[in-house]
């Protein structure tokens, strides 16, 4: 699936995330790892450990933020 790319649009990396988040870099990974609107780059080798970079649009952040959010 291909999706259009707002290239003004501010992306947050993991580490962002999970700093405000105040979680795990692993756990924030998780969370948005198969999210849409994600950009997920992969460094597939064989027989090798997949490496992923994350790069998370402030709209996607915010949309699984409001998601996760319990009103009182």
């Amino acid at each position: 699936m291909n999706a259009a790319v707002d290239i003004n649009e501010t992306y947050l990396t993991v580490a962002d995330v999970a700093e405000r988040l105040k979680v795990n870099e692993e756990t924030a990974r998780r969370l948005f790892l198969n999210e849409p609107g994600v950009i997920v780059i992969c460094y597939p080798r064989k027989g090798v450990r997949v490496y992923r970079t994350l790069r998370i649009p402030e709209s996607v952040y915010l949309r699984v933020v409001t998601r996760f959010t319990k009103v009182a």
